[in-house]
């Protein structure tokens, strides 16, 4: 039985490529926390989550100081013992962002490393219910940009293999919002997927008087159209709406998910492997939706999401927004409309651990009696 004997604390900050830019926020930066353990017997186990921005530095004291410390000295291979203790080693900040993302770093290290003593890759470790999933591209669907660049970039994707894109809306005018869906529905044609995100931006009210615009459009899902804390708000919206409301990255635990399900109030889950606490609630919110005949759309992270909707049944999406392409060399295969799942044991990210040295901020490690 290997035992755990030293944990690596990391925070590596990534600009995005592109700007990125919604109804209520720019992605300014991506801060990337690190949990990497090593046993005794030389095993190790890589794991990450993020931030868009800030609160990285809150997530790495967590780490450091309350959650790696509990590591040292246990089996790995106990994945959910462990993290239910540290769930409620933490259960006074828990549900809480900055709790799941510090779980999800120590989960998916977790599972990084009994895939790699397995010498599985995780979607089969996980479930191996398909090879491939449909991608879709928000890359090119930004607020910011204008009609024009809009409409090129959504083209662009459509002839590139993408089988649909996601626009953000949330513009002051109704009229602004469909005149840019609209432009992109031309060029496009009727075959190819249109997703829209508010990002939370609207009240009850004014979602109800946009989303009959977005159906006649033939948008595939209403993303976030509430602040996700409104549960009755959603009800209401998902009763009436004829586009499906789709509800999940701001969510933080099973039972959030399960609130949602229980009153109807999402027909798509958008689960982030981060900031519901890792691979091991990420597939129980999975199960939960199959339990209940919706589908599973998972929110950014595509080089972890790629291999998780390949574990279920239930996954209908992988979104594509490339993050880790400086330090990784690994990348998203796409052949056919399909994010096809790696095959390399693990995670299935190849990381670059020369850039991730070089390009991380804060860095500590924790043994038996030291941080």
């Amino acid at each position: 039985m290997a035992k755990i004997t030293s944990v690596e604390v990391l925070q590596v900050n990534l600009p995005p490529p592109v700007p990125r830019s919604d109804a209520i926020q720019s992605f300014v930066v991506q801060e990337t926390p690190f949990v990497r353990i090593t046993c005794d017997d030389g095993s190790q186990g890589t794991g990450y989550s993020y931030t868009i921005g800030t609160g990285g530095s809150s997530v790495i004291a967590l780490l450091r100081d309350h959650l790696a410390p509990r590591l040292i000295g246990r089996d790995p291979a106990l994945i959910e013992q462990l993290w239910r203790e540290l769930m409620f080693a933490t259960h006074a900040t828990t549900v809480g962002a900055i709790t799941s993302l510090a779980l999800a770093a120590i989960d998916t290290a977790l599972w990084d490393w009994r895939c790699r003593r397995d010498g599985q890759p995780l979607w089969r470790a996980a479930g191996g219910a398909k090879a491939g999933t449909p991608v879709y591209t928000t890359e090119g669907g930004w607020l910011h940009l204008p009609t024009d660049t809009l409409v090129a970039e959504t083209v662009a994707a459509q002839q590139a293999g993408f089988r649909g894109a996601k626009l953000k809306v949330g513009k002051p005018q109704l009229s602004e919002d469909v005149a840019r869906l609209k432009a992109v529905r031309d060029a496009v044609g009727d075959g190819f997927e249109l997703m829209v995100d508010a990002n939370q931006c609207f009240t009850l009210s004014e979602a109800l008087r946009r989303a009959p615009h977005y159906a006649a459009l033939g948008i595939a899902w209403f993303e976030e159209p509430l602040p996700a804390d409104d549960l009755s708000g959603h009800i209401r919206l998902a009763a009436q709406s004829a586009v499906p409301i789709a509800v999940g990255e701001s969510l933080y635990s099973i039972g959030q998910f399960a609130d949602y399900v229980r009153q109807g109030a999402a027909h798509i889950l958008q689960v982030d492997v981060a900031r519901v606490g890792g691979i091991t609630p990420w597939l129980k919110v999975a199960h939960l939706a199959e339990a209940h005949n919706l589908a599973v759309c998972p929110h950014f992270l595509m080089e972890l999401h790629v291999s998780l909707c390949a574990a279920v049944p239930s996954a209908a999406w992988v979104e594509y927004i490339p993050q880790l392409d400086a330090i990784a060399s690994s990348r998203l295969a796409v052949q056919d409309g399909l994010a096809l799942a790696p095959h390399t044991p693990g995670l299935g990210i190849t990381w670059d651990w020369d850039a991730i040295q070089r390009r991380a901020s804060a860095t500590h490690h924790i043994t038996q009696g030291q941080t």
